[in-house]
């Protein structure tokens, strides 16, 4: 198993609080230090999420700038985009073609590519969609077509969501730039949640980024899908992808019960309020508080009962150990973090460099990506034909 997290640029009611207009300054720069000391701790996977006109949830809008900081600022670890969303009204296919390709330049080769739709209503309908029912055919017909922009020929689609170029131009034909560097292309990645998403991208041979609200035994039925489908790929890009990440909540204090002692305080249970009332396309469980009411945060007893049903990863080093221990039979290839949701910034360091230094060895002692590998040796085959 491989290990991230990701970052998303919250900016809670409680840190408004605190710090004022600084808020949200200190939230953006404070998750590019947690990439950067990530990077020095083992940590394989840092995914940077996107998202727009979603106040506290998520203040991350351009990460493309971000990502571009963090490659300046690490060596090792592999950054993702978590994910670009296809909205031709948003994003022009070409432009996040070429977004991905200087990327690939810019982190020497470790940028993962993660795809989707978009997070919910109030996000896709405020770039002049419709709906998010419409994002469906449009990304199916993105997906096919960016990595056919990183040929090296001449590109011309004449589609029903984009065009390239406008229909008729005297100049038919247009070169995207710049070109993969490291051949023959990044990992490709869709965000999932649903047996049909599951199935669909390991028919793709895509990864798949499944950032839910679930206990993580309760992935494996949607792992075992994946994995039976993804035998029999017919890959959209250069290679297989054969990917599960999936994520997580996550404590790792020395102090095992200081680090359950946090979980109370760090504001989880609002946050989740917030995903249900943003992401609309996903049900909230049954009973679930509805915006702008929120649930009472968790007691030290309801923080158990979530690390004892896979809901949450918290404890000391051991303790963490032992709970992921438990995760194995799922078949996820990642485990990923979010981070730092309201920890004070001491104890978000601590758990980045604890888990990093002594429970990642214990599970992961290979220093190369998974996707990584699938990449040498697509580019190795080609050499090789």
């Amino acid at each position: 198993m491989e290990f991230g997290i990701f970052v998303q640029g919250h900016v809670s009611k409680n840190r408004l609080a605190r710090e004022g207009d600084q808020a949200e300054h200190n939230s953006i720069m404070g998750d590019a230090e947690l990439v950067r000391l990530a990077d020095g701790h083992r940590w394989k996977y840092a995914w940077i999420t996107e998202h727009h006109f979603l106040t506290e949830y998520s203040h991350l809008s351009a990460s493309d700038v971000f990502l571009g900081y963090c490659a300046a600022t690490t060596e090792r670890i592999h950054l993702g985009s978590g994910i670009f969303s296809f909205n031709p009204r948003k994003d022009h296919p070409a432009r996040i073609a070429e977004r991905v390709a200087m990327l690939d330049h810019m982190t020497d080769g470790r940028f993962e590519f993660g795809t989707g739709r978009g997070a919910g209503s109030r996000e896709v309908t405020g770039f002049d969609i419709e709906s998010t029912d419409a994002t469906r055919p449009i990304w199916d017909e993105v997906m096919r077509e960016i990595p056919k922009m990183w040929g090296d020929e001449e590109y011309s689609y004449n589609g029903t969501s984009f065009h390239i170029p406008y229909p008729g131009h005297a100049i038919p034909t247009r070169n995207v730039l710049p070109k993969i560097w490291k051949k023959p292309h990044p990992p490709l990645w869709v965000a999932a949640g649903n047996p049909a998403t599951f199935e669909k991208a390991a028919g793709m041979g895509l990864g798949v980024l499944a950032f839910t609200t679930r206990a993580i035994p309760d992935m494996k039925p949607l792992v075992d899908v994946y994995k039976e489908r993804i035998q029999s790929a017919e890959p959209v890009g250069a290679y297989v992808n054969d990917n599960v990440m999936i994520t997580t909540g996550m404590v790792c204090l020395e102090d095992g019960k200081k680090a359950r002692e946090a979980v109370t305080k760090m504001g989880i249970v609002y946050l989740q309020s917030l995903v249900y009332y943003y992401h609309d396309t996903i049900p909230p469980p049954e009973g679930a508080t509805k915006w702008p009411d929120s649930a009472p945060e968790p007691d030290l007893e309801q923080v158990e009962w979530m690390i004892e049903n896979g809901y949450l990863i918290c404890g000391s080093p051991d303790e963490c150990a032992e709970q992921i221990a438990a995760l194995d039979t799922t078949g996820i290839d990642q485990l990923v973090f979010g981070m730092p949701i309201d920890l004070p910034w001491d104890q978000a360091v601590e758990t980045v460099e604890l888990f990093g230094d002594r429970v990642i060895p214990q599970f992961d002692p290979d220093p190369v990506p998974k996707s990584a590998r699938a990449r040498d040796a697509a580019a190795a085959a080609a050499v090789s034909a």
